[in-house]
């Protein structure tokens, strides 16, 4: 049987059209391929609020992929939204913070991405920066201005992380983020940085295999085979704790 990878699904209210309002639950495609292009089959898990639910869909896959999406909401990690805060859904962070819990208790390996990343580390007890400009020092330019297909600035991986066998000393990412990280999650480390000391990835050091990324791999992971061993990487790790 081919292992299966959950993508967490996003929400998206229609603006326009004939049913304004409207919700949808939806994943970009570009995540979908990585993971096909990984080996193995993909299901779209749709945001929905029942604990029950979401435990039952994250028992039925082998791993579990936290896709990118809306800020997370500052209230959870003892913040007031400042200015710069961006949109925020109490759904998506609901369903994420089940969908952790569940995974967790299942063992269940995790890859993070962006939000998922930044959603991964509040989870845990960390916090963020809202907006990266409002902390003197981080001058690189975070929210590109063209296609995820392109790269944009350097992360300088750590010789003790599950990246460095995949990504080496260094490696050029894709950048679409004014959060980041603050303070780390007790129980992690982190696994790269940018040039400015920007957070770039953050690892589980025990217990569960969670892998968080601010960039988007899923991006660049087509035409870059360093990007898709980190899908790679993750169903290998299902792969095996489904056996």
């Amino acid at each position: 049987m081919n292992t299966i990878i959950g993508i967490s699904g996003n929400i998206l209210a229609m603006e326009g059209g004939p049913v304004p309002g409207m919700k949808r639950t939806y994943v970009n495609s570009d995540y979908v391929s990585s993971v096909t292009l990984a080996g193995a089959s993909p299901i779209i898990l749709p945001v929905i609020e029942n604990e029950e639910y979401i435990f039952d869909q994250v028992k039925r896959v082998d791993g579990i992929i936290i896709s990118g999406g809306y800020d997370v909401n500052p209230i959870l990690y003892g913040e007031e939204p400042r200015k710069a805060q961006g949109f925020t859904s109490y759904e998506l962070d609901n369903f994420n913070f089940k969908l952790i819990k569940a995974a967790c208790s299942l063992k269940k390996p995790i890859l993070g991405i962006c939000r998922g990343l930044q959603i991964i580390n509040v989870y845990f007890g960390g916090t963020l920066y809202q907006d990266l400009d409002d902390k003197d020092g981080f001058y690189i330019k975070h929210s590109q201005d063209s296609s995820r297909s392109f790269t944009s600035h350097t992360i300088f991986v750590k010789k003790d992380s599950i990246l460095y066998p995949i990504l080496g000393e260094k490696s050029m990412v894709n950048s679409f983020h004014h959060q980041g990280i603050k303070d780390l999650a007790k129980g992690f480390k982190v696994g790269s940085v940018a040039k400015d000391g920007v957070i770039e990835s953050i690892e589980k050091t025990k217990d569960n295999f969670i892998l968080g990324v601010q960039w988007h791999p899923e991006g660049l992971a087509g035409n870059s085979e360093q990007m898709l061993e980190i899908f790679k990487k993750l169903v290998s790790v299902s792969r095996n704790k489904s056996v």
